[in-house]
């Protein structure tokens, strides 16, 4: 019997010991991963702070030359996605003789 307990003492420990690393192992992650978030964190509010102080600016001027802007992106993107379409559509006819 006191062999029995031998092992049983020793896997306990490595149990405790295994507990123990993958603790502190979740600790080095969540560390790393909260200091990711806290930069991007920063990074969004520098930027939500910026818009706010263009949109402070904004005159009619600048409103017409954004919403300019802003169609031509909408266009760019309308083309790229039908490019992008044609280009699955011409891959499956290629595929399909």
């Amino acid at each position: 019997m006191p062999k029995s307990t031998k092992i049983l003492a020793i896997v306990l420990v490595i149990v405790i010991l295994g507990f123990g690393v993958g603790i502190y192992l979740q600790d080095l992650k969540h560390q790393e991963s909260t200091a990711a978030a806290w930069e991007a964190n920063r990074f969004n509010v520098a930027k939500f702070h910026r818009i706010l102080r263009y949109n402070s600016d904004m005159n009619m001027a600048n409103w017409a030359i954004m919403k300019d802007s802003i169609s031509q992106q909408l266009d760019s993107l309308v083309i790229l996605r039908f490019r992008k379409e044609m280009d699955s559509l011409n891959a499956l006819k290629n595929q399909n003789p």
